[in-house]
């Protein structure tokens, strides 16, 4: 059997049961500053995501965390950063999407690659965009910005629903900055590469 390292860009995965700080709304996954995550929508997802894995013949079971778990990760990464771009003002045009959704990655094809990243079909559209959009106030901001861009973005509140564990991801030691790839939540634990049955 084949391996694909699935990871959030090169953060490691765990998971860590988040209680709530605050209310939850009826229906919600996550709440993520002002965006809703519902429950239908990381249903939705989560079983878009397992027929791609299906589809690719890959094993979610490798994983070593539940499907809802990683996708709901990456649904409140995108939606912090979205909310991020807004408040920045930042502009990311349909080519720019396009390229980046036709990036093969390490895993030379572009669906294997967004899968191992954690992002579903439903929503690579707006992964791409997100991802595109937050390599550019990286790149604005520079060397000496990064740090202002991270406490900036680290006040975009996320309460997950305490019926989801959350993958905790630690910020890529190459790119800590480019919280879209790397994630922003938890202390980096072991990480577990899912099976490509073939």
């Amino acid at each position: 059997m084949k391996s694909i390292r699935v990871a959030v860009a090169a953060a490691a995965v765990g998971i860590a049961l988040t209680a709530c700080s605050s209310p939850m709304q009826a229906g919600a996954a996550a709440v993520v500053g002002s965006e809703r995550i519902s429950t239908s929508q990381l249903n939705t997802d989560a079983e878009a995501y397992k027929a791609a894995l299906k589809r690719n013949n890959l094993d979610e079971t490798a994983l070593g965390v539940p499907v809802t778990q990683y996708v709901l990760q990456r649904l409140a990464d995108i939606s912090a950063a979205r909310q991020f771009m807004a408040r920045r003002n930042v502009q990311v045009t349909d080519k720019e999407i396009d390229a980046k959704l036709q990036d093969p990655g390490q895993y030379q094809n572009p669906e294997i690659n967004l899968l191992a990243l954690g992002v579903a079909p439903t929503y690579a559209r707006e992964y791409a965009r997100t991802a595109v959009g937050m390599t550019k106030l990286q790149q604005a901001a520079g060397q000496g910005g990064t740090d202002q861009l991270r406490k900036e973005f680290s006040t975009i509140k996320t309460t997950f629903s305490p019926r989801f564990g959350v993958v905790n991801a630690a910020p890529s030691q190459e790119n800590p900055a480019l919280f879209i790839d790397a994630g922003r939540f938890g202390k980096a634990a072991s990480q577990q590469a899912p099976q490509q049955q073939g």
